[in-house]
């Protein structure tokens, strides 16, 4: 009988238990065979996409290699269940937290731009202005400012979390933030202004 068939008659405790003491990869290999649909079932159903399960059945059966080797399980089906349902709702609460920074972002550079009285702009249209212009304002920031919102603001990273990744200070980082908020903000305006000054001329 191969090596690789045995695992199939082995208990998913005893694949666990023989994995703690071997770290032999093909002990998950085995446990991701079996439980690959199942994740990305219970997956699917909190996270009501495709793409974003098969992501997450990744990142779970990646989590797997490390805490099977802290946690001591005595049954794995139920232990597993409440793995993928915590790592879920863990992404419930980042992309909440994510959207809402990116939204304070967004209304903070919206307030540039201010409908005239006869409204050639309507809301999705200022939506869409400052998007777009905060997208390019972005690549016109100095690296380090770049960098610094890009983390804040879209990736929901704390001030410590980007003085580790970036190796500034806490407090250049927070200046690095508020500097080129400014500048985007200022980029935005003189957009803004740009587009009064044509649609001006053209009435």
């Amino acid at each position: 009988m191969a090596k690789t068939e045995s695992y199939k008659d082995l208990s998913d405790e005893d694949l666990v238990h023989r994995y703690r003491n071997s770290y032999d990869m093909a002990y998950i290999g085995e446990l991701y065979q079996r439980y690959t649909h199942l994740v990305y079932g219970v997956c699917l159903k909190y996270l009501k996409d495709e793409a974003a399960a098969e992501d997450a059945v990744m990142q779970i059966f990646e989590k797997l290699i490390t805490d099977l080797k802290k946690h001591h399980i005595t049954t794995l089906k139920p232990w597993l269940h409440t793995v993928v349902k915590n790592h879920c709702m863990m992404q419930f609460r980042k992309e909440a937290t994510e959207g809402k920074r990116k939204a304070e972002l967004k209304a903070e550079l919206g307030d540039v731009v201010e409908n005239p009285e006869d409204n050639h702009l309507n809301d999705a249209a200022d939506k869409e202005f400052v998007l777009q212009h905060m997208k390019d304002g972005l690549h016109e920031l100095k690296e380090e400012q770049r960098i610094c919102i890009e983390l804040f603001y879209l990736k929901d990273s704390s001030y410590a979390e980007i003085s580790v990744i970036t190796g500034y200070s806490t407090n250049d980082v927070k200046s690095y933030i508020q500097n080129g908020k400014r500048n985007l903000k200022n980029f935005i305006t003189a957009k803004n202004e740009q587009a009064e000054k044509g649609h001006n001329e053209n009435l």
